[in-house]
């Protein structure tokens, strides 16, 4: 969690470092919402309480992540409103179900699903060569994947174009942080940093992949190439589901689809 419910800032203050970080003015922010510049510079300076409608109002236009709405409820003296459901309750059957059909739908190229530290939740068996070859310590729970694609003794040694490759998604992780806040996931930003290696800003891809940063890797001495979608739910009301992603990966060329359809035997 990005702050511990208990640890409780004004709601006003809470909400000004939310309009901050979206860049928007109080006028921007107020007429977004349909509130008046007063009443937001009120909320915000504490003279005035913000009822329960008016904070969910004022961060639905901020683009707030569910479990810091539940935070400024709090402050703002209101119980929270939105759960978060462990994955393998019951009542997530559907969840499950759901990302198992587009897991397994997208055979034979991988595709993993992810919560929100890009911590691994499930993944479909083209995804295994992955895995394979990484030091056991990367591989224990909770199986960080980009832990897994950055660290030297992981899927970096494999990785063909590894600075372009790690700038860009270092730089996926940076705007990520600076979107959300969140503690956790700068720590996590830190340590992929702190990896050997150029992190510098993100580059330009090179001739001919111009639309996208694709993943050269090299493995059965083959040199395998791919592009990736992230895709999420599209109406969530709960936390677990609101932060699952999944990514799926595409071959970049006929030879790679070629391999991957060989390796499982397509």
């Amino acid at each position: 969690m990005t702050t511990a419910l208990s640890d409780v800032r004004p709601v006003g203050e809470r909400l000004r470092a939310w309009r901050q970080r979206r860049r928007l003015s109080q006028l921007e922010l107020a007429s977004e919402a349909d509130v008046s510049t007063r009443h937001l510079s009120f909320v915000e300076t504490g003279r005035s309480t913000p009822s329960r409608e008016m904070v969910l109002r004022l961060a639905e236009h901020l683009d707030v992540p569910l479990r810091d709405r539940n935070l400024l409820l709090v402050s703002a003296g209101y119980a929270p409103v939105f759960e978060e459901t462990p994955i393998e309750e019951p009542r997530m059957d559907s969840v499950r179900a759901a990302l198992r059909q587009v897991l397994d739908g997208h055979e034979p190229y991988p595709a993993v699903v992810v919560d929100r530290f890009w911590n691994l939740v499930d993944a479909n068996g083209a995804a295994a060569f992955f895995m394979e070859g990484a030091a056991p310590e990367l591989l224990e729970p909770p199986l960080n994947v980009l832990r897994l694609s950055m660290h030297p003794d992981g899927l970096a040694r494999r990785i063909l174009n590894l600075a372009e490759w790690r700038a860009h998604m270092i730089d996926r992780v940076r705007r990520h942080v600076a979107l959300t806040a969140d503690a956790s996931l700068a720590q996590l930003y830190r340590e992929l940093r702190s990896y050997p290696g150029d992190v510098g800003e993100a580059i330009a891809p090179p001739p001919g992949h111009e639309v996208f940063v694709p993943l050269r890797m090299r493995l059965d001495g083959r040199e395998l190439s791919f592009f990736t979608t992230i895709a999420t739910f599209g109406t969530p009301v709960d936390i677990t589901v609101a932060e699952l992603a999944i990514e799926s990966f595409y071959p970049a060329d006929a030879g790679t689809s070629e391999y991957l359809r060989e390796r499982a035997g397509w």
